[in-house]
């Protein structure tokens, strides 16, 4: 007998992977973990209600620029995969999201460090939502911070996106 594939909140579905103790079955109404995450290496490490922390292991030999340190776009996506997953856990089984704006603040290099992006609302709106989002290196020290606002969808909107 086929059992039904459970489908679980976001919020709990990723809270649950992180603790590894997701059921083999277990689903959610979004992707993850997502295809651009998988590919440039990006690891949830933290997950909350409109706040999310991710890690990437940079290396300017890897992810280099022109004059040899980390970009600045990968410094971006990786915001943007942290703020993505912080609204992610608002969504319910009819809703979706999408970006509408990014603004990134570059502060210091990158040549090699574990970076750790945090992004948390500052403000939840029902339809735009305003997020923050620091990454730091291994130091601690901030090397970018970036400001994004996200549009939720609902309903037909919100299919296949």
């Amino acid at each position: 007998m086929h059992h039904p594939v459970s489908s679980l909140p976001v919020l709990a579905y990723l809270q649950a992977q992180l603790a590894g103790t997701l059921a083999e079955d277990a689903a959610t109404h979004l992707r993850y973990p997502t295809a651009i995450s998988q590919l440039l290496g990006f690891r949830i490490v933290a997950v909350g209600e409109a706040t999310a922390e991710l890690e990437l292991d940079a290396d300017a030999g890897r992810h280099g620029n022109q004059q040899g340190t980390v970009h600045g776009g990968l410094l971006c996506e990786l915001a943007d995969a942290a703020i993505g997953t912080a609204h992610s856990t608002l969504m319910q089984a009819d809703q979706s999201f999408t970006s509408i704006d990014l603004k990134a603040t570059f502060l210091r290099p990158v040549w090699r460090s574990r970076l750790r992006a945090r992004a948390w609302a500052e403000h939840r709106g029902r339809t735009v939502s305003h997020y923050q989002c620091e990454i730091r290196r291994e130091d601690h020290k901030v090397v970018a911070r970036i400001a994004s606002a996200v549009m939720t969808l609902y309903g037909d909107h919100a299919q296949g996106r």
